[in-house]
């Protein structure tokens, strides 16, 4: 086998990275249609198999905490043999998982969901981490479009992936299984496509090919301690507003986005009246994350990473303040609420991921970004969780004040890093 020192000259780098750029897209673009289409089924599935309304969220609630766990073996995964191998690795798993509660929904057993639905996470989390995998070759001054692009492909699953709920349930149907198991089916053939066309395409690993061009090694590596990798992105002005900026983002859009339809269920009237026009909202708040994503990268690139992430948070604060006093009734104050909320969550996310990739070398990369995706999915589901009896006790305005106060540990991390900014000219 060839030393590194005599192929590296002969890789066209730019090329490689355009190439890689392309392959991730499609591929979070494709598996979109799996997660979008099981996130519609997972919490109807739950409550058919357990018979009661509250189940649904257990199954939710599956999903987030298996995308968070996951985040962190995955990503060990990617740091010692490359990125394609993590990524078809995590597609791989949400296949069992999706297999799983497809076996779980004709058996009708709720812990068996359960099981399937936190294997089923790790599409999520391989989705997220494909962002990463984005910026391992970019140029440090086009960091945030390339981590962008992947963020944006996401849209095209996320609009087409609920409209295959139908087909799937009669999937389901012709095969004998209960209907929303058939949804389980399609995922599991989406990210079965996805993971092998990962191991094939995604060559050469643009993981290990950073590290060679950086002088290191693709070999055999040390295993680095989740924890030890935060602390060094934690120890850098840049590490800690970034990981401050993505688990605070997320949080506050799970937190305030899970409780909408319930409050807009408040209104009463037909059940396919509200349904459609939650549909709507939630339409629009999934627009707002995703479809200008490659703007916000642009703009994380152009003016900074900092002033985007300050940006997101004024977005979330007004999020919170335009949804939390709409009534449930009034689809459009929601609509721009939810719209806000979208976009505070793209700005925050990309800028975010974009300072702690630049927080540490190479070699840690892959374990600081599974940390930080670990303490972003934890965080959104303990959102989650709590906004039920937030939502039981003061409605939805409590909801959406609880969830902007979450801004405010970003505002103190925002205005030290910028003392310190000053404080280092």
């Amino acid at each position: 086998m060839a030393a590194p020192q005599q192929i590296e000259p002969a890789v066209d780098v730019a090329r490689v990275h355009r190439r890689t750029v392309g392959v991730l897209s499609g591929g979070v673009a494709l598996a979109g249609l799996g997660v979008t289409v099981g996130i519609t089924a997972g919490g109807l599935l739950a409550r058919d198999v357990a018979g009661t309304d509250s189940a649904a969220g257990l199954g939710q609630t599956a999903g987030v905490l298996g995308a968070a766990v996951l985040a962190v073996p995955l990503a060990r995964i990617s740091d010692s043999a490359g990125r394609r191998t993590g990524l078809a690795t995590g597609y791989g798993i949400s296949v069992v998982g999706a297999v799983i509660t497809v076996l779980a929904a004709a058996a009708s057993s709720l812990a068996l969901l359960l099981v399937g639905l936190f294997l089923f996470g790790a599409a999520t989390s391989a989705g997220l981490q494909s962002r990463y995998a984005a910026a391992d070759l970019a140029e440090p001054e086009r960091r945030g479009r390339a981590l962008a692009l992947v963020v944006w492909a996401t849209t095209i699953g996320s609009v087409v992936g609920p409209n295959l709920a139908a087909p799937g349930a009669e999937l389901g149907e012709a095969l004998g299984l209960p209907a929303l198991g058939g949804v389980f089916v399609v995922s599991a053939a989406v990210f079965a496509l996805v993971a092998v066309g990962f191991l094939a395409l995604l060559r050469p690993d643009p993981l290990l090919l950073a590290r060679r061009l950086g002088g290191g090694s693709d070999g055999v590596r040390p295993r680095h301690a989740t924890g030890a990798a935060l602390r060094v992105v934690w120890a850098t002005t840049a590490g800690r507003l970034g990981l401050t900026s993505v688990v605070v983002a997320h949080s506050v859009m799970v937190g305030v986005m899970v409780m909408t339809p319930v409050h807009m269920g408040h209104a009463g009237g037909p059940d396919d009246a509200v349904l459609r026009l939650v549909g709507l909202v939630i339409s629009v708040h999934v627009a707002g994350m995703y479809l200008f994503s490659p703007l916000v990268g642009v703009l994380a690139d152009r003016v900074g990473a900092p002033a985007v992430v300050a940006l997101g948070g004024l977005l979330l604060l007004a999020a919170a303040a335009v949804a939390g006093t709409a009534a449930p009734a009034d689809s459009v104050q929601l609509g721009v609420g939810l719209l806000l909320l979208g976009l505070g969550w793209s700005c925050g996310l990309i800028a975010g991921s974009t300072l702690v990739t630049a927080s540490v070398g190479a070699e840690l990369r892959p374990t600081a970004q599974g940390g930080t995706d670990l303490l972003m999915g934890l965080g959104a589901a303990l959102a989650g969780v709590v906004g039920g009896p937030l939502l039981a006790w003061g409605g939805f305005g409590l909801v959406s004040g609880v969830s902007a106060a979450l801004v405010l540990p970003l505002a103190a991390v925002w205005v030290s890093a910028r003392f310190s900014a000053r404080g280092s000219s």
